[in-house]
């Protein structure tokens, strides 16, 4: 398996930076905020409306933390209540996602390893647990762990945001990464990722494997999947 250059410890800060700039560009655009935010959206009916507590989103390798400052903001427009946490394991990308969110009391940044999840949480401590373009930086058995102890965590509902391995991926990241000014760090990361993704088939097999209930796959312009694993109603902490 190829590595990610953003992945590494020692990763320049600077390329970082301008890669992670690129990633949420890619993230607004093509998708990967809209597929949790028009979930959140659709449920947002079925949440307590007294406020007493807030709705809660876990979200893993959370990056620069672009997707939670999407929700918080939609949230604080709608009127609700919304606390998320927000992990990655990277030091450098948790400062650059500080930086890029400000001062936000909404959202929680926690240096953890993803596969430690329940030593730091505990068990229906979230409504939500949303993994957006992560699960294919790991092994098929670390993607399973990871999905079985986000469904551990969350009481309403596991979102899976990330990319499909086909050959519209293919073209459309190489047609993606000649546009100029796109850093090397992000080109190099984006071919290897969508050959790190994964065909609908392997997702729910590798959700139904994990244990994942009510399990449901819809896809967004051929390119990217988002997988719903719903727990019971009487689950639900909200």
């Amino acid at each position: 398996m190829i590595p990610e250059l953003m992945d590494r410890p020692a990763a320049d800060r600077d390329e970082l930076a301008a890669s992670l700039a690129f990633i949420r560009m890619v993230n607004c655009r093509l998708g990967g905020t809209a597929a949790l935010l028009d979930y959140l959206k659709m449920n947002a009916a079925t949440w307590p409306r007294d406020r007493q507590r807030p709705v809660r989103l876990l979200d893993v390798g959370t990056g620069s933390a672009d997707i939670p400052l999407a929700v918080a903001r939609w949230a604080g427009d709608a009127g609700h209540d919304v606390r998320i946490t927000a992990i990655d394991l990277h030091p450098t990308t948790l400062d650059l996602a500080r930086e890029h969110i400000g001062d936000r009391a909404d959202i929680e940044l926690v240096q953890l390893d993803a596969l430690k999840l329940t030593e730091r949480f505990q068990p229906g401590q979230f409504d939500y647990a949303h993994a957006g373009m992560f699960l294919h930086h790991l092994t098929d058995i670390e993607v399973m762990t990871v999905l079985r102890m986000m469904q551990r965590l969350a009481t309403r509902a596991v979102i899976w945001n990330d990319l499909l391995r086909n050959i519209v991926g293919r073209i459309g990241v190489r047609l993606l990464m000649m546009r100029r000014g796109t850093p090397a760090m992000a080109r190099h990361d984006g071919i290897v990722s969508v050959a790190k993704g994964f065909t609908r088939s392997e997702a729910r097999a590798l959700a139904q494997r994990a244990g994942l209930p009510n399990v449901r796959l819809r896809t967004h312009l051929r390119h990217r999947f988002t997988l719903i694993s719903e727990s019971a109603p009487d689950r639900h902490g909200a």
